[in-house]
């Protein structure tokens, strides 16, 4: 080959190494306002270090959990909006620690982008960090990856990873019983799941997101659609320091019959009922966008419950106004019964 071709660089690839440092450079002061003391090290080690000798007993149990936010990560990109998306991701992984019967105790996370904007990662970074902080948990580690080729250059996937710890005699779900009642804690939004779904349906409908989000609202679809994930963790712990809780179950992808399920023995069923509690207008807004059925939400959508509570049916009123002194709207939406292991939704 005789004509002479520039010399290839990884800049000149796709990924800009320097962005790549200003954005950690930035998200420090985030990640140091989650720190706890049994935090070992800083921020650019190989791996993040935390100390649980103070913590552990002889039967303690490590939780872990990963999750991510799904097609909200689109949503938030059309809106150009960042600054909220982070509480979800560590919602996500947090509660489902928490529904374990643990406490979170540090939290990473893997940030996948097109093109590294280093104003973006500090503002998904920022809500990360105040998940941690609603959470309890510190933010000990983490990675910014560029991928020129696989995601153009406004696409961008979030993962989280958290940690936590419990006493072997205390994971849940145990002693779940027939008698047993649900008590629903409030989600106002669709959470994390059933982006797919809803954007859909706002795309066949000509909806666009810059709308309001219903007639009369003063806010967008999008905004209505970024809404942050409620994180329950912490009042589920303060629950267990007064209750004995049976289950919690984290109403994530699948709905609440999907998700109350795993929380089953095989001689049991969970029946959760529509109109014991508020649904928020999301969802009918989403349903009539979409011309989406009911049994096709109640699989899909929390309906406005981002976490279920089995207790016993003495110990009812005690979760209610446990919950609701910790700032959670709840209801009583359910029971447990005689049965196969199976869960309903049902209409009253």
């Amino acid at each position: 080959m005789n004509r002479r071709e520039e010399p290839l660089t990884y800049a000149s690839s796709g990924v800009d190494i320097g962005a790549g440092d200003r954005a950690v450079e930035m998200i420090k002061a985030h990640v140091a306002s989650t720190l706890r003391p049994e935090v070992v090290g800083s921020i650019g080690g190989f791996g993040g270090l935390f100390s649980i000798g103070d913590l552990a007993g002889r039967n303690s149990l490590l939780v872990a959990s990963t999750d991510g936010v799904g097609t909200k990560s689109v949503v938030a990109g059309q809106m150009g909006k960042y600054d909220t998306i982070g509480i979800d991701l560590v919602a996500m992984s947090v509660d489902d620690v928490a529904t374990c019967g643990a406490d979170p105790l540090f939290f990473l996370d893997y940030i996948s982008v097109g093109k590294v904007v280093p104003e973006h990662i500090d503002s998904v970074v920022a809500g990360v960090a105040r998940g941690c902080r609603e959470a309890g948990c510190a933010l000990i580690g983490g990675e910014i990856s560029e991928h020129p080729g696989l995601m153009n250059e406004t696409e961008f996937d979030l993962v989280g990873f958290a940690v936590g710890l419990v006493d072997r005699d205390q994971v849940l779900p145990r002693d779940v019983r027939a008698g047993d009642r649900i008590v629903g804690l409030a989600s106002p939004g669709l959470r994390s799941n059933g982006y797919s779904l809803a954007r859909q349906a706002f795309a066949r409908a000509d909806i666009s997101l810059n709308e309001p989000a219903w007639k009369g609202a003063h806010h967008s679809l999008g905004e209505e659609l970024l809404n942050p994930s409620v994180i329950y963790a912490p009042a589920l712990s303060h629950l267990r320091e007064h209750v004995s809780v049976h289950a919690f179950v984290h109403v994530t992808g699948g709905g609440i019959g999907g998700n109350l399920v795993r929380a089953l023995p095989p001689h049991c069923d969970g029946v959760v009922t529509r109109g014991r509690f508020p649904e928020p207008r999301i969802f009918s807004i989403v349903q009539e966008a979409g011309n989406i059925s009911d049994d096709e939400m109640e699989q899909v959508f929390n309906l406005g419950l981002g976490m279920l509570v089995v207790v016993a049916a003495g110990d009812l009123h005690k979760t209610l106004d446990t919950v609701r002194a910790s700032g959670h709207e709840a209801w009583e939406v359910g029971e447990i019964v005689v049965g196969h292991g199976k869960a309903q939704v049902v209409r009253s």
